[in-house]
């Protein structure tokens, strides 16, 4: 079986499309995949409730309780590999990794980011979209490198950007891009 461990900071909108997709498109019998578990860095995170209903195994590992952050992803790491996991999927997890786990997870390791990249790493990218005068944003789902939302494409969506448009609005456009294409780009990894 392979198994995703999915990684999330708040709500898990991405990883509930995820879970639900996997569900209705039979991945375990399909693909040989599952969801195993999802973790996330803080005890309130409204994804965790969904896991836990979902009958999917949930961890917690606050960041704030270590001395670094390579303390923190050493841990994060061994909490993530207990999983064996094929795939680890960020889902809105807040956190810069270091090099060294993502080196750990190197070619295993995804995440979405809610811009076109190249273009608008990092955060405020919706309002950055309107500022630039974009007539386009979207999403796209990479490979997670050392640096920031850089690494290789795996599959973008493209949404209009629209006269009036605040950030919010192109946000919500684009998140229901992101909840087409992100289980549809773990999908096609686990079956390569």
């Amino acid at each position: 079986m392979k198994n995703i461990v999915i990684l999330i900071s708040g709500g898990g909108s991405n990883m509930a499309a995820i879970v639900k997709t996997a569900r209705q498109e039979h991945w375990e019998r399909r693909l040989g995949a599952r969801v195993a578990a999802v973790v996330s860095n803080k005890a309130d995170a409204k994804g965790l409730v969904f896991a836990r209903e979902q009958g999917i195994a949930t961890e917690v590992l606050d960041h704030k309780q270590f001395p670094s952050r390579e303390a923190f992803d050493a841990e994060l790491a061994m909490v993530i590999d207990r999983h064996d996991p094929a795939l680890v999927v960020l889902a809105g997890f807040m956190r810069i990794l270091t090099p060294g786990f993502v080196a750990h997870y190197a070619g295993r390791l995804v995440n979405i980011h809610p811009s076109l990249l190249p273009a608008f790493t990092g955060l405020h990218t919706h309002q950055r979209a309107i500022d630039a005068g974009c007539k386009f944003a979207g999403c796209t789902v990479h490979q997670v490198t050392a640096e920031l939302d850089v690494g290789p494409i795996v599959e973008q969506a493209v949404v209009p950007v629209l006269p009036g448009d605040t950030a919010e609005l192109l946000a919500a456009r684009v998140l229901t891009q992101e909840h087409l294409i992100y289980p549809r780009a773990v999908a096609r990894l686990l079956s390569h």
